[in-house]
């Protein structure tokens, strides 16, 4: 009764007034009860990719990673077959998600029972199916036709969702938003905005709702967060999408020749002008121009920018001729224009014209919650990059990166995940897996990370045969956590704080450690 009791559960939600998420969510909850899985994860099928959509049982940088068919020989047998796939316990194809299960400590556990199973609608693969099992005889009374009737039943949730979503998006679009929205995913990869957190949701939700207007967007955030990311979201989600974006960056432009730049010359204009050229206005008629580091732009030339924003009219340098353009600006800053303005190096008319939709992005370390995923994105970049194995992050090393403080924000959490993994995979042979601890961490992460303890006068450091940085560092740890609640009287919120890390996170290594029991 079980296997007619999830059938009917699924295909009650293909009809129910659900969210994306949630629907994926009840239909991995819906097949737990008669698939007795560690861990399944739906994935989309999107060219050579599968990207996840929902899992359960694996660690969040799971949810963060693409998985290219090509890297995978499991999930492209998957995606070729017609029938659904077992993976015997001997199999020698390496398992995309071995170290990736939510299972505590070990992070190279070793999945024994395999099986997945391709979603198709009218023939044409929508997704796949994958449940992993540390028991190796998990999955062996699974009737083939039970489990094909639920391929059938999740491929149809599958595309059921992509045409809720997409009509939310865009009602216009209707007759073909499945197809559509799964090439614009591909073709907009360097515009996508990672992160599940509360704070970065609310960003998405900015970008869409200013995207589909012509207002001249103001993106603020401190270096490293992703303006120009930002910026390529909100052009790429525009009614301009199919019409250029291009990019001028005005820190790197000379006074005198920031006016030619933007508005372009006519032969023999001022030495050097050999020829008519067309500036960044012109080119971008139609379509989008990005000013980065608008707040660099010298004095003498924004009036002129004023004008063409408000007038959409623009002179070339040496003309006396003046050409219409419809353009809309997006503009970037890391500085504070308001300050700027009170100090006379930027025009307050124009700042009030470039305000007109502000966004502000987070830093890092506000939403640090979103780090496993980055973690994981990058993670999956480099390895495709480098050509190597797995990479797994431990535990140790994400509670070390929860703790960091991230003055270079995302640009630096990335640029210290692809030097981790280029030391560590130093030490491995090709192809083997790849696993980040807190000693491939830059030096400077490490150094910042741990604060100063009272302690004791220094003794000299004695390294016995039984010495293990891991067992020093937890110990480290546990004094450190100690301290802090003794000094708040066991207030776990205001000892979080003087640690630096969210409360959350602090019970979570308090419970790894061993302390929570003991407090």
């Amino acid at each position: 009764m079980d296997l007619i009791d999830t059938l009917i559960s699924i295909t009650l939600d293909l009809t129910a007034a659900i969210t994306e998420k949630d629907r994926y969510e009840r239909l991995l909850i819906a097949i737990e009860k008669v698939l007795p899985y560690d861990a399944a994860a739906l994935l989309r099928v999107d060219g050579d990719l599968l990207i996840p959509v929902a899992a359960r049982g694996l660690i969040p940088d799971a949810l963060g990673r693409e998985y290219a068919r090509s890297s995978h020989p499991r999930l492209d047998i998957i995606c070729n077959a017609d029938e659904p796939v077992w993976f015997p316990a001997d199999n020698p194809l390496p398992d995309p998600f071995d170290g990736l299960l939510a299972t505590g400590e070990d992070t190279q556990s070793q999945i024994r029972a395999c099986l997945g199973c391709p979603l198709r609608v009218e023939n044409k693969l929508t997704g796949i199916l994958t449940a992993d099992a540390f028991d190796p005889e998990a999955f062996d009374h699974m009737d083939p036709r039970f489990l094909k009737a639920v391929g059938a039943l999740a491929g149809a949730q599958m595309q059921t969702a992509h045409l809720i979503d997409a009509l939310e998006i865009s009602a216009e679009r209707q007759g073909q938003i499945a197809n559509e929205l799964m090439q614009d995913i591909h073709m907009r990869q360097g515009s996508q905005i990672l992160g599940s957190s509360s704070i970065m949701t609310h960003l998405r939700r900015e970008i869409e709702l200013v995207a589909r207007s012509d207002f001249t967007v103001l993106v603020m955030g401190d270096t490293g967060v992703g303006k120009e990311l930002v910026i390529r979201a909100i052009h790429a989600s525009s009614n301009r999408k199919d019409a250029p974006l291009l990019y001028l960056n005005c820190a790197a432009l000379p006074e005198s020749l920031a006016e030619s730049e933007l508005f372009g010359h006519t032969k023999g204009a001022f030495t050097g002008a050999s020829r008519d050229r067309a500036g960044k206005f012109e080119l971008a008629n139609h379509g989008t121009l990005f000013l980065d580091e608008i707040g660099e732009l010298p004095l003498s030339i924004q009036p002129k920018l004023l004008r063409a924003i408000q007038e959409g009219e623009i002179q070339r340098v040496g003309s006396d001729k003046s050409d219409h353009v419809d353009v809309r600006l997006l503009a970037a800053t890391n500085r504070d224009l308001e300050a700027e303005v009170e100090n006379k190096r930027f025009r307050v008319d124009l700042y009030h014209r470039l305000n007109v939709y502000p966004i502000r992005i987070p830093s890092l370390k506000e939403h640090i919650e979103d780090i496993p995923l980055l973690a994981g994105y990058f993670c999956e970049r480099i390895q495709r990059r480098l050509g190597l194995g797995p990479v797994r992050i431990s535990p140790d090393a994400y509670e070390m990166m929860a703790g960091y403080d991230w003055p270079g924000n995302v640009r630096e959490l990335e640029n210290i995940i692809s030097r981790a993994v280029l030391k560590s995979s130093s030490i491995v042979s090709r192809g083997d897996p790849v696993v980040l601890e807190i000693t491939h961490l830059d030096s400077d992460l490490i150094r910042k990370d741990l604060p100063i303890v009272p302690s004791s006068p220094k003794k000299e450091m004695v390294f016995s045969k039984n010495f293990s940085l891991n067992d020093e560092l937890k110990n480290y740890k546990v004094k450190l956590i100690t301290l802090a609640l003794n000094k708040n009287h066991g207030n776990w919120a205001a000892a979080a704080r003087d640690l630096g890390m969210h409360r959350s996170n602090l019970h979570n290594l308090a419970k790894r450690l061993g302390i929570m029991g003991n407090m």
